[in-house]
């Protein structure tokens, strides 16, 4: 079984809202199941909507979510570690514990704000989506305003991330935002889970030429688990098909992984959380893909990024 690195799960926001555990859960992630890996990376994201949460301020739900995250962690030492790079992640592994990364899931949270975006650095945040589905003051998104780019203020923030080492993640980003990111972007960033338009025809996932950006600047695209993004009535050989174009890309070493754990009412047939994310590897190896680049999509990849990018 290969280790893994997943770029994005809602496991945060489900202990929010539900109660329950890191440790065992009935939700798709949970760390005993981790325990069947050889190593498990997780990113896991601070998110929270105003529709869920009225009259409540997103930078408050943002704070508890962080101190939920770390009274999770402390309470599972024994299995899991707060971890910041690649070189702290692959120390955790060594000690035969997973490493949990910390992310934003819509800048909103941070209202948008510079001040609050280092106070997150500081909390250990070290990847940011610009923006959920809502339209906020840094760009539109693939739902509203989708044909507005990065303000003034949105590029702003992205050049500050990359100066601090943190991860732009543009996946629920509008087009021309993305492309505001590639032109600005002097390291590589990620799509943490958005698959193939080609494949599937949504506008949650990446056009070709956008995946053959993320290429250029040695960044990663992973793989959305939720069945609106991958295909009717997907299976684990749907999810193949998106890995295999975007092989024929060129992106052998810029497919990862972002399950959206937690985040998604219906993943694939055969996939009911991250004990069954081995089929993938399976299938693949099945198929006379080579064991490298398997470990690559499993874990290589998106652990090169988040060695270049984040350095302290």
């Amino acid at each position: 079984m290969p280790r893994v690195f997943d770029g994005h799960c809602d496991t945060v926001l489900r202990c929010y809202q539900q109660g329950g555990s890191f440790r065992r859960n009935n939700g798709h992630l949970d760390l005993e199941r981790m325990a069947a890996y050889g190593g498990w990376a997780q990113f896991f994201a601070c998110f929270g909507e105003p529709e869920d949460m009225p009259r409540r301020p997103l930078y408050q739900v943002f704070q508890e979510e962080v101190a939920l995250f770390r009274r999770e962690l402390a309470a599972n030492a024994d299995l899991i570690v707060h971890c910041r790079t690649a070189a702290e992640a692959e120390a955790a592994w060594a000690q035969g514990k997973n490493a949990a990364f910390l992310s934003v899931e819509g800048a909103e949270l941070l209202d948008c704000d510079l001040a609050k975006l280092e106070e997150a650095y500081k909390l250990g945040v070290r990847a940011v989506n610009l923006t959920w589905n809502h339209v906020n003051l840094l760009s539109g998104t693939n739902v509203e305003e989708p044909g507005r780019g990065l303000t003034v203020q949105g590029k702003a923030f992205a050049r500050r991330m990359q100066e601090l080492g943190m991860l732009i993640d543009v996946s629920h980003l509008s087009d021309p935002g993305l492309w505001d990111v590639v032109e600005l972007a002097e390291k590589p960033f990620f799509a943490s889970h958005s698959n193939s338009r080609k494949i599937c025809s949504h506008p949650r996932n990446l056009t070709d030429e956008q995946f053959t950006a993320i290429i250029e600047k040695r960044g990663v695209a992973g793989l959305n688990l939720c069945d609106e993004f991958l295909g009717p009535a997907p299976t684990v050989d749907t999810i193949v098909s998106h890995v295999e174009h975007w092989f024929s890309l060129g992106g052998e070493e810029n497919v990862s992984l972002g399950g959206d754990w937690d985040g998604i009412a219906h993943p694939p047939a055969g996939v009911t959380g991250i004990q069954d994310i081995g089929k993938l590897a399976d299938r693949l190896l099945q198929m006379n893909y080579p064991e490298d680049r398997v470990k690559g999509l499993f874990y290589n990849n998106l652990m090169r990024v988040v060695r270049e990018v984040c350095t302290t």
